[in-house]
């Protein structure tokens, strides 16, 4: 993918999801939950959006795929991150498709002020600065019950 095919994508105001995000326990990652939904548009760009957020160390992402080409675009919250120079970019921190890097590239954002405790604050942002109409409503994460063994 071209780093103009990318912008053309990203820019494209035509994408949209239909329903609810529902969040999912993962059985292999606990206390982990996710989803992932698909991403319709008018170019018929083959995207969809993972989700995971870890309701312990309140780490969340959320993942742009492309299924030809990987993770175009993403966020991260609560993970640190290293460039490939080496450059430690923050807890907080957005991927960006590049030629050169593909999605190893981060940078910290400005448009995201929602801390990662707010799972569907974060994901409004998300959606709106990449151009993304949600046409349904994400539930909150189900609380945690921790249990003593």
């Amino acid at each position: 993918m071209t780093n103009d095919e990318f912008e053309s994508l990203i820019n494209d105001t035509s994408k949209h999801i239909n329903g609810d995000v529902v969040w999912v326990e993962n059985l292999e990652h606990s206390p982990t939950v996710e989803f992932r939904v698909q991403i319709d548009s008018d170019e018929g760009y083959p995207l969809f959006i993972k989700g995971s957020f870890n309701r312990v160390i309140s780490s969340l992402t959320y993942t742009l795929i492309h299924r030809s080409f990987g993770r175009i675009y993403g966020l991260d919250l609560g993970k640190d991150h290293r460039n490939p120079d080496g450059n430690l970019v923050g807890e907080k921190h957005k991927h960006r498709w590049d030629e050169v890097f593909r999605d190893k590239q981060a940078y910290r954002p400005d448009d995201i002020t929602e801390d990662s405790a707010n799972p569907v604050g974060v994901w409004k942002q998300f959606c709106e600065e990449a151009n993304i109409i949600h046409n349904g409503k994400m539930d909150e994460p189900s609380n945690l019950q921790l249990e003593i063994f």
